[in-house]
C-alpha cells in the first residue's frame, strides 16, 4: 500500500516510547477492531443501536478509567496514600453535537471508599494531571470528575 499526504501534529518531544498498541478497524462505526496481537477482537455498532458490537465511546470510557486507576496507583506512593484494593471508576463518554459539529464529553466518577475526602480529592487531581488520557483531551472536551469516598 502506498503512503501519500500524511499529516503530523508533534506539540511535544518523547524520549522513550513504552508500548505501542497497534489496532486495525474496518468498516467503521459498524465494522470491527482487532489488535495486532490478536488481544483485542471485537465488532463495533454505532451508539444507539441493536447492534451487537461495542462502539468508541466505550472504548475511550474503559480505556480512560483504567488508566485513570494506574496514575492514581502511580502518585499514590508520593501522596503517602494507600489506593483502596475497591477502587473503581465509572465514567461516561457522551457523543455530542455543538457549534462546529460533533464533540465528545466525559464524566469520571472516582470511587476511593477508605479515604478521607482531603486524601481522595489530592490523590485525583494528581491522576488528571498524569494520566495520559487526561492529558490527551485536556482543553478539548468537556470533563467533569467526581470523587466519592
Amino acid at each position: 500500500m502506498e503512503t501519500s499526504n500524511a499529516f503530523q501534529s508533534t506539540p511535544f518531544a518523547v524520549s522513550q516510547v513504552l508500548y505501542t498498541g497497534q489496532v486495525h478497524i474496518t468498516g467503521g462505526r459498524e465494522g470491527a477492531a482487532r489488535s495486532s496481537d490478536g488481544r483485542l477482537d471485537i465488532a463495533l455498532s454505532t451508539p444507539g443501536t441493536k447492534g451487537t458490537g461495542t462502539n468508541p465511546e466505550q472504548l475511550l470510557a474503559a480505556g480512560w478509567s483504567a488508566c485513570f486507576i494506574g496514575a492514581m496507583k502511580h502518585n499514590a506512593s508520593r501522596l503517602q496514600v494507600t489506593v483502596p484494593a475497591d477502587v473503581s471508576v465509572d465514567t461516561e463518554v457522551d457523543l455530542a453535537t455543538g457549534e462546529d459539529g460533533f464533540r465528545l464529553q466525559a464524566r469520571l466518577n472516582v470511587n476511593l471508599p477508605g479515604l478521607t475526602s482531603e486524601q481522595a480529592v489530592a490523590l485525583v487531581q494528581a491522576a488528571h494531571e498524569t494520566c495520559p488520557y487526561s492529558k490527551a483531551t485536556r482543553g478539548n472536551i468537556n470533563v467533569t470528575i467526581q470523587v466519592r469516598v
